[in-house]
């Protein structure tokens, strides 16, 4: 035995190059303890312990994983959290900043920022999966692994003392349980990428009543899930050898960690803005299939294009479901993109909608300025003859203005003569006072209804990829 765990210890010291330990706050009640492998693979991985949100099991929920994540050159830390104790912000902000602290240190140790996961398990799988849907942008990982996870804040149908010890006197608010089971929160294009491991003996957290429904609510939202269920293992193995699918599960993760492809750290940031057009509405797994996933595509590996389309929105801040009040929105600014393409518009045709047009075009203007607040600021002066003028960077973004494609039927009352007629002119004006592209998919894409969904509204996958060959070619044009 001791020669076994003396092999085991030399293993682990020759594939973990460094080992520290960094406070978290100023009394060092919270800290993450942090493992450098020795030839990193730019991936990097944050461990969030269980423990019921009573106490912390961060050995074979924790520190032992390192070993092994080290042997595949993805760096690990593990984020010793204080617990709640009925005031949720407390974990959930020590994991936030474990988060900022790797993406921030990530040129010096190694890391692709665009490239940090989150483990969590039982209790901090359930806190992996809140800061999955619920953190801002800059702290939301770019994918999760959660083993045996509590997703559901529901005490009937959960583990009761994690859902007690998050919530404390929430836990009687019935919008707050809702809220933070996080299958509710779920969010199309921008909840990201989860492998959920569990076992069917699972007799502490239900699986059924919660790792399959986050599997679920990722999977119709069209999002990259991956669900493994074993025959047994009961609750609470993480790491640990006793596992007696420990190999396979590892093998396993191992491929999906490494299918995984991160974008460059120079990569041009493309934000895809719009409605359900962009957002693949009737296309299946539209993470993957839709227009953006395509455009990424066709522009290749020094291009990361996101999706941040929304079924049903408008332009219209008056509209029945404004664009620019939605997550997405807030998530495109934090993206900081150097390209932005805006496909809006169809929605606000509607009888509804387009009684405020007058407002469409100080809208328009409002998106625009937003993203490139120096389009809002007076033209300076030229220098005087003689004195040479500063040198100015290129404004980011660059933004391409789309006019809808065309309505070839008038369901959900949207209406191509108003999309004709009303929109696309203000679209056009806007572009030429600011010095835009507009993207003529209007004319471009054409009325073919074998390009078209039944609905006579949206792309079909053959459209879907005749709008991608015109947009990517006006990105490269430009």
């Amino acid at each position: 035995m001791i020669l076994c765990l003396t092999l085991l210890t030399v293993s682990v010291q020759a594939q973990t190059a460094r080992k520290f330990t960094i406070d978290l706050t100023e009394d060092a009640k919270a800290q993450m303890v942090c493992f450098l492998p020795a030839n990193p693979s730019g991936q990097a991985i944050v461990g969030i312990p269980g423990g019921g949100y009573s106490m912390l099991s961060n050995t074979h929920e924790g520190t032992l994983a390192s070993g092994w994540l080290n042997e595949q050159g993805i760096a690990y830390f593990v984020v010793n959290y204080r617990l709640p104790n009925g005031d949720r912000t407390i974990p959930i902000g020590d994991v936030e900043k474990g988060i900022r602290i790797v993406r921030d240190s990530a040129a010096i140790w190694g890391i692709n920022p665009h490239d940090v996961g989150i483990m969590g398990f039982s209790a901090g799988g359930h806190l992996a999966s809140v800061i999955s849907t619920h953190s801002d942008f800059d702290v939301r990982p770019d994918f999760s692994i959660l083993f045996y996870p509590v997703i559901s804040m529901d005490e009937r149908v959960s583990h009761v003392w994690s859902c007690r010890n998050f919530l404390g006197e929430d836990q009687k608010n019935p919008e707050m349980v809702r809220s933070f089971s996080t299958q509710n929160a779920v969010r199309r294009h921008l909840t990201p990428p989860a492998i959920i491991i569990m076992s069917s003996d699972d007799n502490l957290v239900p699986p059924v009543t919660n790792g399959l429904e986050y599997y679920k609510a990722m999977r119709n939202a069209g999002n990259e899930c991956s669900m493994l269920v074993y025959p047994s293992g009961g609750h609470g193995y993480g790491f640990g050898n006793w596992f007696a699918y420990r190999n396979e599960m590892l093998a396993t993760l191992g491929k999906w960690l490494k299918a995984r492809k991160a974008p460059k750290v120079d990569a041009i940031r493309v934000a895809c803005i719009g409605n359900s057009i962009t957002d693949g509405h009737g296309i299946d797994l539209a993470e993957q299939n839709g227009y953006p996933a395509q455009l990424q595509r066709a522009l290749g590996e020094d291009y990361w294009v996101k999706n941040f389309g929304v079924n049903g929105r408008t332009m219209l801040n008056k509209g029945d479901n404004p664009y620019m009040n939605e997550m997405a929105w807030k998530d495109a600014q934090a993206f900081k993109p150097d390209v932005v393409v805006i496909k809006l518009g169809t929605n606000d045709s509607k009888p509804q909608n387009w009684k405020y047009s007058a407002e469409f075009k100080q809208d328009l203007c409002q998106m625009i300025t937003t993203l490139r607040p120096d389009l809002a600021q007076p033209t300076k002066k030229k220098a005087k003859k003689g004195k040479k003028a500063a040198a100015t960077p290129e404004p980011k973004p660059q933004i391409f203005l789309c006019t809808p494609i065309p309505a070839i039927k008038s369901s959900w009352n949207i209406n191509d003569s108003i999309i004709a007629s009303g929109v696309i002119p203000i679209q056009q004006e806007v572009a030429r006072q600011y010095g835009l592209q507009v993207i003529d998919l209007h004319s471009l894409f054409g009325t073919d209804t074998g390009n078209m969904q039944n609905d006579g509204i949206h792309p079909n996958d053959k459209g879907v990829r005749r709008m991608t060959q015109i947009i990517a070619e006006a990105l490269k044009a430009k």
